[in-house]
């Protein structure tokens, strides 16, 4: 059974960084790609980043530059490093492995 505990939400304001965190129990985490979503009021959910097995690294268009997604496999997390944020960026983030999904981290930034 796969488990993945996120945290790191918040208020944060324009401009500001916030650092969310994905960790997996149940899988190593190195093996396998993972992947940030991102769901914003009466929006649909849509692609933020990935990370993959290799640690090969994509972003949307909309966060490049100001997002990374680092993994530290010694303690089977992955990261959301967000910097520069936008009020756009207020949305609930998921991180997802194959079928499975996190709990969801409320991010919210002020103007």
């Amino acid at each position: 059974q796969v488990q993945l505990v996120e945290s790191g939400g918040g208020l944060v304001q324009t401009g500001g960084s916030l650092r969310l965190s994905c960790a997996a129990s149940g899988r190593t985490l190195s093996n396998y790609n993972m992947i940030w979503y991102r769901q914003a009021p009466g929006k649909e959910r849509e692609f933020v980043a990935t990370i993959t097995s290799s640690g090969s690294t994509y972003h949307a268009d909309s966060v490049k530059g100001r997002f990374t997604i680092p993994r530290d496999n010694a303690k089977s997390t992955v990261y959301l490093q967000m910097n520069s944020l936008k009020p756009e960026g207020r949305a609930v983030y998921y991180c997802s492995h194959a079928q499975y999904w996190g709990q969801g981290a409320q991010v919210t930034v002020s103007s």
